[in-house]
């Protein structure tokens, strides 16, 4: 079956409070200089580092990867693009576009919130944690051979809060200036009792060129390449179609310890299909070269074409070790008639996953339940002494359910149309004022209770039809809105909906990010995560819990506490996640043995071209010459 798990995974959730590395020679009073930053304890690697201990540093340069898009951040889409800039709510931004952008720092792999200096060589942090002042490194370049200084830094971060995607300004909340004192000093100020993770938030954001955007407004949607700096250029491209990236040859950032085995590949191209079946015939018949499968009909019964069978292209599943977060059917509660949640609850007693497991997913998923998936932050039995003390301020205030165990989605007997689960899902439409008259389910208000679905790629349609039949079992007239691409992107950003599908997951670290998702202010802000429309002034509170944890087990405390407020609103019909990616590609590539732990995969980033015809022959759009 089609999954959005593994394709929305956003960087949402790092720390920043550790610097462990110190030199009191050229601090200023009070602070600390550190060559990286965590969140809790001593960084991984030392000051005098050579490279990350899961890279190849030997890897080979040359040759080329290509895909399909397999991850989205901010205006980004899976299906188009029709702009490259891929940092504000307009258009849908081409896939890539961070490739061509470097930041102050950069993430490691293998620690949970860990960034070392990319664009910035160290960062000096004040004792109260409100001020970082980054040193950049001298030999840092735009690729018109323009020098990269700190007033490009402090134009980009302060723009950036103004005039960047929502999701960007929302995390941004806490940060409140950056200034560059002169051309390798920036001094970024936070406010007080800001987010853990808002700091290296801001740390990984492109660094743009103060100059170019002189004579270019920021906030427009614009197929113009704009300036960058980062490892790659954008190549040939066709709106839509494909997007190529060309290796800068030289590059100013190569040799520096975060980028040592990394960006390998002279070409990185995107193609872009709108249907993943066509797609698949894309891939098996060579046109791009790498694929991640989310489609387990496909994986189960497709991958029998003659290249597979003869060795060209080779099949992998690599564990998946991150918190897989959560995936499933949002429900809009800005819309009157899901304001209360017997109804939620209700809608959701109409899924079964477990046939649609067993019959279209070949029982390959398990049940997701909680929005920290697969992870210690998830809410296990009753709370726990820790866990009372956040919650019990909020006693009357909050379901009573919220002081025993979690909500579950219910387990149905796998027939497919559970009539215990069914007549249960009626109770709760009648107690909440919805009746059947006519065989037809009505509103309080008296109009025909109608849910509609909207979905923007038809591999899901298959999923939506025995939900549909049960809906309407229920008396409830469900119907699913297929839309073009651009049309979803719109109306998931106006909240123009009544139920969507999204996959989002967190760190194992979260902070700031989880406003984005489950505040009060995100709720009515345009182009948030926070689909469902969550507006609870608990989840609030136990979200600036989460942020103000300054141990991990306080984190982990703080997160439960808030995965049951989450998960008693009922605001989502869950569906399923895995704990492997399925990966396939042609016999052109490698990558390094140990794949580090908390970023995946890691492909095209860390991956390299074989030493073997093939690989050298490969045109950019992965076509043998």
């Amino acid at each position: 079956m089609a999954q959005l798990n593994r394709r929305d995974v956003l960087v949402l959730g790092v720390g920043a409070l550790a610097a462990t590395q110190f030199t009191p020679a050229t601090a200023a009073e009070g602070e600390s200089i550190a060559h990286g930053v965590s969140a809790f304890g001593d960084l991984k690697y030392p000051a005098d580092f050579k490279h990350f201990d899961y890279v190849n540093p030997s890897a080979p340069k040359g040759g080329v990867f290509s895909t399909i898009p397999s991850v989205r951040a901010f205006n980004q889409s899976f299906q188009t693009f029709n702009s490259l800039n891929a940092f504000i709510l307009k258009g849908d931004g081409a896939q890539g576009m961070g490739l061509t952008f470097a930041s102050l720092m950069a993430r490691a792999g293998d620690e949970p919130d860990a960034m070392y200096g990319f664009a910035a060589s160290s960062v000096a942090i004040s004792a109260d944690g409100l001020t970082y002042r980054f040193t950049m490194r001298p030999e840092a370049r735009f690729h018109d051979g323009s020098k990269l200084t700190a007033k490009d830094a402090a134009f980009s971060l302060n723009i950036l809060k103004a005039k960047g995607h929502p999701i960007i300004t929302q995390q941004m909340r806490d940060f409140i200036k950056a200034d560059a004192t002169d051309d390798a000093t920036l001094v970024v100020t936070f406010a007080p009792k800001r987010g853990r993770d808002v700091p290296l938030f801001v740390a990984a954001l492109p660094i743009f060129s103060e100059a170019y955007y002189a004579k270019h407004p920021f906030d427009e949607s614009t197929m113009e390449v704009p300036l960058g700096s980062g490892p790659y250029k954008v190549g040939p491209l066709e709106s839509g179609r494909f997007i190529s990236f060309e290796r800068v040859k030289g590059w100013w950032g190569e040799k520096l310890p975060v980028n040592v085995g990394a960006n390998n590949f002279d070409t990185v191209r995107y193609e872009f299909y709108r249907d993943r079946d066509v797609a698949f015939e894309g891939f098996s018949g060579r046109s791009y070269l790498y694929r991640e499968e989310f489609t387990s009909r496909i994986w189960h019964t497709r991958y029998d074409f003659p290249a597979i069978r003869d060795g060209r292209v080779k099949r992998e599943q690599v564990p998946d070790e991150t918190p897989s977060g959560a995936q499933g059917w949002f429900i809009n509660t800005r819309r009157d008639k899901f304001k209360d949640p017997r109804v939620r609850e209700a809608i959701g007693c109409a899924f079964d996953f477990e046939w649609t497991n067993k019959t279209i997913m070949y029982g390959t998923y398990a049940r997701t339940v909680s929005p920290f998936q697969n992870s210690d932050m998830m809410a296990v039995g009753p709370p726990s002494p820790e866990e009372l003390v956040l919650l019990e301020p909020f006693r009357g205030k909050v379901p009573d359910e919220v002081f025993g165990a979690p909500f579950m989605p219910p387990a149905s007997d796998g027939s497919g149309q559970d009539r215990a689960l069914l007549r249960r899902g009626g109770q709760l439409l009648t107690e909440a004022g919805f009746v059947i008259k006519d065989r037809k389910r009505l509103t309080p208000s008296g109009e025909p209770f109608h849910v509609e679905f909207l979905l923007d790629e038809p591999a899901f349609q298959a999923h939506h039809m025995p939900f549909v039949k049960n809906l309407g079992t229920l008396g409830i007239e469900a119907t699913v809105r297929l839309v073009d691409p651009v049309q979803a992107r719109a109306r998931r950003d106006d909240f123009d909906f009544d139920m969507v599908i999204e996959r989002y997951s967190f760190s194992t670290v979260p902070g700031d990010a989880l406003r984005n998702f489950f505040s009060s202010q995100s709720a009515a802000t345009k182009g948030s995560n926070n689909l469902a429309g969550i507006a609870d002034p608990a989840i609030d509170a136990m979200i600036n819990q989460v942020i103000a944890a300054d141990t991990r087990a306080k984190l982990v405390v703080a997160a439960r506490a808030l995965d049951r407020l989450i998960r008693v609103g009922r605001y989502w019909v869950p569906q399923w996640y895995s704990s492997t990616h399925r990966l396939a590609y042609w016999d052109v590539f490698e990558h390094p043995a140990n794949l580090p732990k908390y970023t995946g995969v890691n492909a095209p980033d860390l991956w390299w071209a074989k030493s073997n015809p093939a690989a050298e022959r490969s045109d950019p759009k992965g076509e043998a010459k």
